[in-house]
């Protein structure tokens, strides 16, 4: 049975909590479905810069006062953006509650958008860009997004470019808000020493005299495949490989992420094994399905020498090839253990449970329970994982990302060639 507790406002903001017997604490969170895929072209890394300015003051407090009163209380609050939501939260202790909901709600309604904060914080948002585009290993994914998903909202990068940064005012900020933070398009999330009827009641004062607005779509994605190669001189060539997976709401989403960790998902999966145990051509391989609400990416990043990065992604494509063929019942009960520990590990602390329920929320309408979530884990069998091993196989082909000293690694051509044979 679920546990969390639902309810919606009459303008559309909906509440979910889920108590958790034992703690002395709780988390919450504002949820906004609003990330990089709702931007237009000319608003890349807005949603982002409008996180980073939630902290900068409102018509109540000063950036340095929401400081003070959430640290008053032994308290933390933070943010962060992705390409489906923004989400801002909190951790304090069970009597902080209403203070957590004001503050969230305040910095989330009430942001004043000062012209100097706005200048400041504009330096800080650059120095992310900058920092990101020195970090290969970071920087590679979301070339690889852009390759995967060319000239749509969803391909391009969270933080923006540092072009559109340096023109966002006031006036944008406002403008996103408008478009984009309607009471449907929120969701506060609450897990932990939580009272559901006391946060509807919280909720009720903070965003009930919102007037309801239209909640637009995001256009939809479409997986292209495509390719970056960018030389540089480092230690080593940063390679990511993405083909299209399941979203969300695919039935087959279960199943794609069980055939990535068989795939590479940890130091017992077919990647890591064949490629770094046996022939020492890399230190770091992973393979991860990563899911939005109506596409998905089965994405494999490995960083190796430049003498072996022709020999390591032409051995990835048949790795992929061979698991489509032969994966065994051992792999995917490891896989599915391996899924399973770590969902359920991972909901140990109210912070995993806010978000959880609240993307699920956004995504569903629900919340499932955990047992509905496991056993449709369990149910994942052989012919599941054959059938996602050979829909990459014989798919659209694969996108690609390349960064460092390039000049020996294979074209995406000749990659999706040997895929496909």
């Amino acid at each position: 049975m679920s546990t969390a507790r639902l309810t919606t406002l009459p303008n559309g903001l909906r509440i979910v909590t889920e108590a958790m017997p034992g703690l002395a604490s709780a988390a919450v969170g504002i949820w906004v479905d609003a990330g990089a895929r709702h931007e237009r072209a000319d608003q890349n890394g807005i949603a982002h810069f409008l996180e980073h300015m939630a902290f900068k003051g409102t018509a109540r407090r000063s950036a340095l006062r929401i400081a003070e009163e959430i640290e008053d209380v032994g308290g933390y609050i933070n943010a962060w953006t992705s390409r489906e939501a923004t989400a801002y939260f909190a951790r304090v202790l069970a009597e902080d509650v209403p203070l957590a909901v004001d503050l969230l709600s305040d910095i989330v309604l009430h942001s004043t958008f000062e012209p100097r904060e706005i200048e400041v914080e504009r330096g800080v948002i650059l120095q992310e860009i900058g920092q990101s585009l020195d970090t290969p290993d970071d920087v590679i994914f979301d070339w690889l997004q852009e390759a995967a998903y060319p000239n749509q909202p969803i391909g391009r990068s969270i933080l923006g470019t540092s072009d559109r940064v340096r023109g966002f005012g006031r006036d944008d900020l406002r403008g996103f808000i408008a478009g984009h933070y309607g009471p449907g398009q929120l969701i506060l999330s609450a897990a932990g020493a939580v009272d559901h009827d006391a946060l509807v009641r919280l909720a009720e004062a903070a965003f009930g005299g919102l007037a309801p607005r239209a909640v637009p779509d995001p256009a939809p994605a479409r997986f292209v495949p495509g390719e970056r190669r960018e030389l540089r001189d480092l230690e080593q060539v940063h390679l990511a490989l993405a083909l299209p997976a399941p979203g969300y709401r695919d039935p087959e989403y279960f199943a794609a992420q069980i055939f990535a960790s068989a795939l590479g998902g940890g130091m017992s999966s077919r990647l890591f094994q064949k490629l770094r145990e046996d022939r020492g051509l890399c230190y770091t391989i992973f393979a991860q399905a990563g899911a939005y609400a109506d596409t998905g990416t089965l994405t494999i990043y490995a960083g190796t020498g430049a003498e072996d990065v022709s020999e390591l992604a032409h051995l990835t494509i048949d790795e992929i090839r061979r698991a489509a063929d032969d994966l065994s019942q051992a792999e995917l009960a490891r896989a599915r253990a391996q899924m399973k520990a770590g969902l359920l590990m991972g909901l140990e602390g109210p912070a995993a449970r806010v978000e959880r329920n609240a993307r699920l929320l956004q995504i569903w309408g629900r919340v499932p329970a955990l047992e509905e979530t496991v056993a449709r884990i369990e149910a994942v069998g052989l012919a599941d994982l054959r059938r996602i091993g050979q829909g990459l196989a014989t798919g659209p082909g694969a996108a690609l990302a390349l960064y460092g000293p390039i000049a020996g690694a294979p074209y995406l051509a000749g990659l999706n060639d040997r895929l496909a044979a």
